[in-house]
């Protein structure tokens, strides 16, 4: 084994959400007069904390999205989980192999607590990610891009920095995890190969993952 600790980012990683989510963003920020494609919200959120989505609607505009936006988002993107999100193929498979193999492993996500349990219930990963494998961007002050959130996660899994290994789909996170001073490998499964520059391997499917960590 290459690494002693291999950190998932979780969405569009371990589960298919981002088509869902940001399809939803999308469509609520141009429903408050913030005309946004899906392409864009892709391009410019994907990854990120939801801080983030504040302060560049605000940047952009000038006006600060409504005090009750986080809550009314994550509602309609917890209804959508459970009528439609998946696991993304041969997720349930590598956990698996992680854990016959006592690979030590956690998963390191912009999204908040319960929207990472949300997730993890409806797929059925939860059985693979006890308490104290789970890191949200509300653990720390910064999100993605800024390394805080995968040195935290390094911490408290007891492992340092160069010896962990990100596995991310988003340039936020390959940039947070370059920041942190941790390998990581690009998944250029939603996200072209070009926008993940910095990853230290590329890779289109989770099945390929193996592989790379021995």
């Amino acid at each position: 084994m290459r690494y002693d600790l291999v950190i998932f980012d979780n969405d569009g990683v371990l589960v298919d959400s981002e088509p869902i989510s940001n399809t939803i963003l999308a469509a609520y920020l141009t429903e408050l007069g913030h005309p946004t494609s899906y392409e864009e919200s892709i391009r410019d959120y994907m990854g990120s904390a939801m801080h983030r989505i504040h302060e560049l609607v605000q940047e952009r505009s000038g006006q600060r999205l409504p005090d009750d936006f986080d809550d009314v988002f994550h509602g309609r993107v917890f209804a959508a989980f459970e009528r439609e999100l998946q696991p993304v193929p041969g997720a349930v498979q590598l956990l698996g192999k992680l854990a016959a193999d006592e690979v030590p492993y956690c998963v390191a996500s912009s999204g908040s607590h319960e929207r990472i349990r949300v997730g993890h219930r409806k797929t059925g990963l939860d059985r693979w990610f006890d308490e104290g494998r789970v890191f949200s961007s509300q653990d720390v002050g910064r999100g993605k891009p800024a390394p805080d959130l995968f040195l935290y996660a390094a911490e408290r899994m007891g492992v340092a920095p160069e010896r962990c290994v990100v596995v991310e789909d988003s340039p936020l996170g390959v940039r947070a995890a370059n920041a942190a001073g941790m390998d990581v490998y690009g998944f250029t499964a939603m996200t072209p190969a070009a926008k993940l520059t910095g990853a230290t391997e590329l890779f289109s499917e989770l099945g390929e993952l193996s592989d790379l960590l021995v």
